[in-house]
């Protein structure tokens, strides 16, 4: 494998960490790592992930070749579609060790996440806790606004999936009676933010869940 000289130590040190480093390379790129958090909610089209991510097509394509020569993704063609998907879980745990790791060490990030997430926590958020309990006392209204193809994909335990282009429609389905707990990707992901907001302006209690699916297969 190694061709007709054997490898010495410095030799094998220097092909770990330099494949070490090809993963942190492919890693380097902020938009790469957006296309990564993204796949983590499912398999996406290059369309639907230039779309998500506000790139052309072709820069888009250019991020995700990138990620697939670094083994990260791979792809599938369906009819006139290439499909992308994370390559294995342990992809997964990568994006979600990353994100661990920033929080823990750039204080920053957390503060910009209250100001924006939470509207410098003028938002109800609840914890993973904190809503396990309020579950088990079935005194919430749960709700789903990411796209219904990450639903399907997968999705809470007891949640109705109501995206976020739909809900100001749908609104008068849910009961008032309830505290309506909202929640998307994660606790990056804007879309309950505006869930929560277009909520109280029409008079319902609600509160944002700071987890997805990711965060819930975590706990498992």
């Amino acid at each position: 494998m190694w061709g007709e000289k054997a490898m010495d130590a410095r030799g094998f040190k220097d092909f770990v960490y330099g494949e070490f480093a090809r993963i942190g390379k492919a890693l380097s790129s902020p938009k790469r790592i957006e296309l990564l958090d993204l796949l983590t909610q499912g398999s996406k089209s290059v369309e639907l992930l230039a779309t998500e991510t506000k790139m052309s097509i072709a820069n888009t394509s250019k991020h995700l070749q990138a990620l697939l020569d670094a083994k990260l993704v791979v792809f599938a063609k369906e009819k006139n579609y290439i499909i992308y998907q994370l390559a294995s879980n342990e992809v997964r745990h990568l994006f979600l060790a990353l994100r661990s790791t920033t929080e823990d060490r750039t204080d920053e990030i957390n503060d910009v996440r209250a100001d924006f997430i939470s509207k410098n926590h003028q938002l109800n958020v609840l914890q993973q806790n904190d809503f396990s309990k309020k579950t088990k006392e079935d005194s919430i209204t749960l709700i789903d606004v990411r796209p219904r193809d990450e639903y399907i994909v997968d999705h809470l335990p007891g949640a109705t999936s109501i995206p976020i282009s739909e809900l100001e429609k749908r609104i008068e389905q849910l009961p008032k009676d309830k505290d309506v707990v909202v929640y998307c990707r994660g606790p990056y992901c804007v879309y309950a933010t505006e869930a929560v907001q277009l909520l109280q302006s029409k008079g319902y209690k609600a509160s944002l869940l700071e987890a997805g699916v990711n965060e819930w297969r975590e706990m498992k």
